[in-house]
């Protein structure tokens, strides 16, 4: 009883600074994703002007909206089958990185297999980095958070400056990199409150996430549509 206690307390002071990072960051994180999105041109107003669109577009928008709600939503499930050693962790993280496949998959037609495979390849580290973060949070390892929070952002990173470089006058590197990081810091809050048990603001974070990563989705979409035009004719 002695040990179960010690370990329970030294998750909870684990889980607390962990919290604290996360804390720390998500308001910047927040109004930091709204400027960013606002700097990339787009506004509330994508939807309707999809829906306005020619049928490609629309459809072109739609598609990538999907992609990305299967990532919010596979990567949750993922995080609650972990958080309580859930028997369905296997086939929940192998749909998830599915979904990674067809992310890439998705950018293949306009920049090409190898472009699509390198995409895959980032988004699938920025899952293993997640699982590795959450597995250290479990374990109370706080200088394995650090380096496993580290490494997560360096990678979300990656994916911003890769993404730069296929459309740098559509995606800014700025844009991005904020983009990426607002969802990294919503990810880790959500994470941190199912571990604690605060499934209250597991739910709110979660709906916070959603949002971004429609805005996310949606200035990917439009920047290929305005890098490739004549595709969507």
């Amino acid at each position: 009883m002695r040990n179960q206690t010690t370990s329970g307390r030294r998750l909870t002071l684990t889980l607390a600074g962990l919290a604290a990072v996360a804390a720390a960051t998500l308001t910047l994180a927040v109004s930091g994703a709204h400027a960013g999105y606002a700097d990339s041109g787009h506004g509330h107003d994508d939807a309707t002007m999809a829906a306005k669109a020619a049928p490609k577009q629309a459809a072109f928008h739609d598609a990538m909206r999907k992609l990305w709600e299967d990532h919010i939503t596979w990567t949750r499930l993922a995080i609650i089958s972990l958080a309580h050693d859930l028997p369905d962790l296997s086939v929940t993280q192998a749909r998830l990185l599915a979904n990674q496949k067809d992310i890439g998959d998705a950018i293949k037609p306009y920049y090409g297999k190898a472009a699509g495979n390198r995409l895959t390849a980032l988004l699938k580290e920025h899952i293993a980095g997640a699982v590795a973060l959450v597995q250290a949070a479990k374990a109370g390892d706080r200088t394995l958070i650090e380096q496993r929070t580290d490494e997560w952002y360096a990678n979300g990173n990656q994916i911003a400056d890769f993404l730069h470089q296929a459309n740098p006058r559509n995606w800014s590197r700025k844009t991005l990199r904020t983009m990426m990081k607002g969802h990294l810091d919503q990810t880790l809050k959500e994470a941190v409150d199912r571990l604690g048990g605060n499934y209250a603001g597991d739910v709110r974070d979660y709906d916070m996430i959603h949002e971004h990563i429609l805005r996310m989705a949606d200035t990917l979409s439009s920047g290929i549509v305005k890098q490739f035009p004549r595709r969507f004719r």
